[in-house]
C-alpha cells in the first residue's frame, strides 16, 4: 500500500528574513514533506543583542554574525536565496524578488524593524541608530573619531563638544551603549592619550519617560540608574529631544528648553516596522499599527489569509494580555518555532490547533563590567551575579560554536585587561577632513 504523504509534492514554505524568527522557523522545518526557501538581503544571521559591543569596540562584527548557508547546511530541504523581496501576490501565492517570482504554499514574513525618528528622519544623519552591522561600524567610527579629534583640538569649547556623548533613549540598547562608552572613557582609554583626559568626557543618557528601562520593574530601573551614575553617566529622565542639528541637541524638560553641544549623538529611542508590512496591508487589507507592525491573528496568521504568517518585530500580537509583545529576540524565536510546528501539524491533518502563547522567561540588561539587572519574574537580582547570568545567556543563544568561543575569549581578555581590541576606525573619511568639517559645523552654531 502506498503512503499518500510520500507521493504528494513537498509543501512549499517561503520565509522572508533570516533574523531570529525566520532562522528558528527554518531550523524547525528541517524534516518532513516540506521544501523551505529562506530569502534575506544579507547572507548572514546577525545576533543583534550584542551589536552595541561592536559599536564600542569590544568585539568584531564577525563574532556575532553567522553565514545562513552554514547554519542551515544540514537542513537538506532548505535553500537560501540572497535578495530582497519587493512585492507579494497573496492571490497567486507568489513573492517577487526582482525579476524572479517564487511560489509558496505557506509564507512566513519575518523582516523585522529598523529605528524610527518619529517623523524626523532628517535626524538620522546626525544621530545614527543601531540595527545593522553598518550601523554599528558607523557608531564605532564616530565614537573613536571623537576622541582622536579631541586629542588634536586646542579650543576648550570644541574639545568639550568632542568629548560629549549623547544617547537618546533609555531602553536596554541605550543603557548598554551609555555604560560601554563610559567604561571606554573612564577606564579603557584613560592612559592612551597625551593631550586630553578622557575621564573628563560627558556621557549623557536621555529618556522621555520617568525612568530608564521602562519594561523592567521600577526597583531594577532605579538600580540600573544608580549603576550608570556610579560609572559616570549623566541620566536625564522626563527629557524630550525636540531637535538635533549641527551637533546641537535641543531638549525639553517640563517647560524648560535647553541645548547640549555634542559632537556624537547616538539614537536608541524607537523602532518602526520594515516596509513589507505596508506591502502586506495593501495586498491583503490587513491593518497595521502606528509603528507599521502588522496586526496578526492568535495563530500569527493574517485575517482571511491563513497561509501567511507574520512573526518577530513586524508582528503586532496583542492577544495575550491586550498589549503587543515586545520586539525582542525571545519573542521572535518562540514565534518562529511555533509557526513551524503549526505548519507540520496542519500537514498531518490536525484541525484543532493551539494559539500562540509567549512564555516570558525574563528580561536582561547589562550596565557595565560586573553590573547588570535581571528580571526572571519569580526573582529579580542585580550586580555581579546578574552580570554573570547575562554573559551566560548571551553565549548560549549565539548561533554557531565558533562565535561562542570567540566571544568568550574576547570577553575574558577584556575582563582581565580592561582592553577593547576591536577599536578600529574604518571608512574612507580621513581624520583631517572629519575634524575640519565638524569644527566648521559647531563654529557655525
Amino acid at each position: 500500500m502506498t503512503n499518500t504523504t510520500e507521493t504528494q509534492p513537498p509543501h512549499q514554505v517561503v520565509i522572508i528574513g533570516g533574523g531570529f524568527g525566520g532562522l528558528y522557523a527554518a531550523k524547525s522545518l528541517n524534516h518532513g514533506n516540506v521544501d523551505v526557501t529562506l530569502i534575506d538581503r544579507r547572507n548572514f544571521h546577525l545576533f543583534q543583542p550584542l551589536l552595541y559591543q561592536v559599536a564600542t569596540g569590544a568585539i568584531s562584527p564577525a563574532d556575532i554574525s553567522s553565514p545562513l548557508r552554514s547554519v542551515l547546511s544540514k537542513s537538506k530541504n532548505t535553500k537560501v536565496l540572497l535578495g530582497e523581496v519587493n512585492d507579494i501576490d497573496p492571490q497567486a501565492q507568489k513573492v517577487v524578488m526582482g525579476d524572479e517570482v517564487i511560489p509558496y504554499d505557506t509564507l512566513i514574513v519575518a523582516t523585522g524593524a529598523k529605528h524610527s525618528y518619529f517623523g524626523k528622519d532628517e535626524w538620522e544623519s546626525f544621530a545614527p541608530g543601531l540595527k545593522t552591522v553598518e550601523d554599528a561600524i558607523e557608531m564605532r567610527h564616530r565614537i573613536f573619531m571623537a576622541f582622536e579629534a579631541a586629542e588634536k583640538e586646542t579650543d576648550p569649547q570644541l574639545r568639550r563638544a568632542w568629548l560629549t556623548f549623547v544617547i537618546v533613549g533609555g531602553g536596554p540598547t541605550g543603557v548598554e551603549l551609555a555604560g560601554a562608552i563610559a567604561e571606554l572613557a573612564y577606564h579603557t582609554m584613560k592612559e592612551d592619550f597625551r593631550n586630553i583626559d578622557t575621564t573628563e568626557a560627558q556621557v549623557i543618557l536621555l529618556e522621555g519617560l520617568d525612568r530608564i528601562l521602562p519594561p523592567f520593574a521600577p526597583e531594577l530601573s532605579a538600580q540600573a540608574q544608580t549603576s550608570l551614575q556610579r560609572l559616570g553617566v549623566t541620566v536625564q529622565t522626563k527629557t524630550l529631544v525636540t531637535n538635533i542639528d549641527n551637533d546641537l541637541v535641543t531638549i525639553k524638560q517640563g517647560e524648560e528648553i535647553s541645548q547640549i553641544h555634542a559632537k556624537t549623538v547616538l539614537w536608541a529611542a524607537g523602532v518602526k516596522a520594515s516596509p513589507l508590512g505596508k506591502v502586506l496591508a495593501q495586498k491583503t487589507g490587513v491593518e497595521c499599527d502606528r509603528a507599521g507592525r502588522v496586526i496578526v491573528e492568535p495563530d500569527l496568521s493574517l485575517n482571511n489569509y491563513p497561509n501567511i504568517f507574520v512573526i518577530g518585530d513586524l508582528a503586532h500580537f496583542a492577544h495575550q494580555n491586550g498589549k503587543p509583545l515586545p520586539g525582542v529576540a525571545p519573542v521572535a524565536m518562540q514565534q518562529g518555532e511555533y509557526v513551524a510546528s503549526l505548519i507540520k501539524q496542519k500537514l498531518q491533518g490536525q484541525t484543532s490547533l493551539p494559539r500562540f502563547y509567549y512564555i516570558d522567561k525574563g528580561s536582561l540588561a547589562v550596565i557595565g563590567q560586573n553590573s547588570a539587572v535581571v528580571d526572571l519574574g519569580f526573582i529579580k537580582f542585580t550586580g555581579f551575579v546578574a552580570w554573570l547570568f547575562w554573559l551566560l545567556v548571551h553565549i548560549y543563544f549565539l548561533i554557531e560554536f565558533d562565535n561562542k568561543l570567540m566571544v568568550m575569549i574576547q570577553w575574558g581578555w577584556n575582563y582581565f585587561t580592561r582592553n577593547r581590541g576591536a577599536r578600529l576606525i574604518t571608512g574612507k573619511e580621513q581624520i583631517s577632513n572629519y575634524t575640519t568639517e565638524k569644527t566648521r559645523e559647531i563654529v557655525n552654531v
